[in-house]
């Protein structure tokens, strides 16, 4: 009898615990959707795709554009297929680390409660433009009005990035490849830097400034400690982690 009570007992925390986390984490989605967005936001940012960035918690979507999906696949000059989604976030990346903060103006907020904006690196160069003249993203005419079409007129004449074989409009590869998708869940509430349920990889900076992810059950998985003020996160997913730059720890 008193196995049962106790485990009663157990199973009546655990759903009072879940009932708690639930409830928390609605209220931060629906905070997210209804409070309006700051006007302008600056810090260093960590690259979560190649068109969304994240800033003290918050996850950024770029205006008017759109680059490929990080599981998207496009075809070089060549005919060969590459990851075309992860290049973009990789240049993206670099890009970024050249001249940093990152400012952002904000226009709205998207149906996952992403802050959309036009950000700017310290030098003053616009990261969208950029990423259309790269070829590693396209003007989205259903949002830029044609902000962008003269930055990609040239990348596509120079055959720059997805312009030098064959691709899909990343809009179009989402819908014909949704089951592939990941969900945006609470994407403004610290994702990728608060170890939130289901974000449980570790990605911690080593002391020579290597970039290494830790998954639980791995050797240093306990003893490593995030700090979000020296860049270090957490992810969601390995496919997060290495589009981010991050390698797998080997032991």
């Amino acid at each position: 009898m008193g196995l049962i009570f106790l485990g009663v007992g157990t199973l009546a925390a655990a759903v009072t615990q879940f009932v708690i986390q639930s409830t928390a984490g609605l209220e931060s989605t629906v905070t997210n959707w209804i409070e309006p967005p700051p006007s302008v936001m600056e810090g260093r940012a960590s690259v979560i795709d190649g068109d969304t960035v994240e800033i003290k918690g918050k996850r950024i979507r770029f205006n008017g554009i759109d680059a490929p999906e990080s599981r998207q696949y496009c075809s070089d000059a060549k005919g060969f297929e590459y990851p075309c989604g992860r290049r973009a976030a990789q240049a993206l990346d670099k890009f970024l680390a050249a001249s940093r903060p990152l400012r952002c103006s904000f226009v709205d907020r998207d149906r996952y409660g992403r802050l959309v904006g036009n950000c700017d690196r310290a030098d003053g160069r616009s990261v969208q433009r950029w990423l259309v003249e790269q070829g590693l993203a396209l003007d989205w005419p259903r949002y830029s009005n044609g902000a962008f079409a003269a930055e990609q007129v040239s990348a596509k004449a120079a055959r720059r990035g997805v312009w030098q074989g064959r691709f899909d409009q990343p809009w179009d590869w989402r819908a014909a490849n949704a089951d592939k998708m990941e969900q945006v869940s609470q994407p403004s509430s610290g994702f990728g830097l608060l170890g939130s349920s289901g974000c449980n990889i570790k990605g911690n900076i080593s002391a020579d400034g290597e970039r290494i992810y830790h998954l639980p059950g791995q050797k240093f998985y306990s003893a490593t400690k995030i700090s979000a003020a020296k860049g270090e996160r957490w992810f969601c997913s390995e496919a997060e982690a290495q589009v981010a730059g991050w390698r797998k720890s080997r032991i």
